[in-house]
């Protein structure tokens, strides 16, 4: 087959039609309409300046828009220095950061950081509320090996299958039946002129914690999504809400 010279790279052909459709929007910038195919390469550029990863985390970690937000993450160590002293070290690859999807959790500690207040979730509520999350999407994702189920083999550590998957449930259970039935908000409790709506509806602790910890929504998407207004009490009570339910959660009790 002959060559044809004409050709060009796939990679080359995208890198330059979006960068002439983004030259041509800065052009209509100017009051000239812009066309739909223009309009679609500047989201395309957009979304892939938003998934762009970080200098500090390396080549080795692939740009993926549909990853969602992340935040870098710094691998500690702590090591001795002399007889009485720690020093924290960066242990990464290469000097390098990883990545961790980010989370409700994480909204929660720039606002209050923004605030100048302290955190309102300690490490331990946190860590347990991911815990949480994990559990859940691995157990809703985890369904049958796709290997034959005839010729089933133990894990690294010895165990089956269906052993790990049992205890991970086992594991959920103990968390949902530590969360209980108690109510978040309820709506005896607040006159409808403060509820802010008279759609306002019971916040249960369970739903609680499944819309910061599984949906990612904050206290005031909560709230909205629940009926009531967002104010400064109902955000209060929320969280206290929140603190409670997480620490039963770890095992803490009254």
């Amino acid at each position: 087959m002959k060559p044809n010279h004409n050709m060009k790279c796939k990679a080359d052909q995208t890198g330059t039609y979006l960068d002439r459709l983004a030259a041509e929007a800065d052009a209509a910038a100017q009051g000239a309409a812009v066309r739909p195919v223009v309009a679609e390469a500047l989201r395309l550029r957009a979304a892939q300046a938003a998934a762009a990863i970080p200098a500090a985390c390396g080549p080795d970690i692939a740009p993926a828009p549909a990853r969602g937000g992340f935040v870098l993450v710094r691998n500690v160590e702590l090591l001795p220095v002399g007889t009485d002293k720690v020093e924290a070290v960066h242990r990464g690859y290469g000097g390098r950061e990883a990545i961790r999807r980010a989370d409700a959790f994480d909204a929660m500690l720039a606002a209050a950081a923004r605030r100048k207040q302290p955190a309102p979730l300690t490490p331990g509520q946190i860590a347990i509320g991911r815990r949480y999350h994990d559990l859940v999407e691995l157990l809703s994702a985890d369904g049958t090996k796709l290997s034959s189920l005839q010729a089933r083999k133990g894990g690294p550590d010895g165990r089956d299958w269906m052993d790990r998957r049992l205890e991970l449930s086992a594991e959920l259970e103990r968390m949902r039946k530590s969360i209980g039935a108690g109510v978040a908000m309820s709506v005896r409790r607040v006159r409808p002129s403060a509820r802010g709506a008279t759609s306002a509806r019971i916040i249960t602790d369970r739903s609680l914690l499944d819309a910061v910890c599984l949906k990612g929504r904050g206290l005031a998407d909560v709230l909205v999504f629940h009926g009531w207004s967002v104010k400064g009490a109902h955000r209060d009570a929320l969280s206290q809400a929140l603190s409670a339910a997480l620490d039963r959660m770890i095992g803490y009790r009254g």
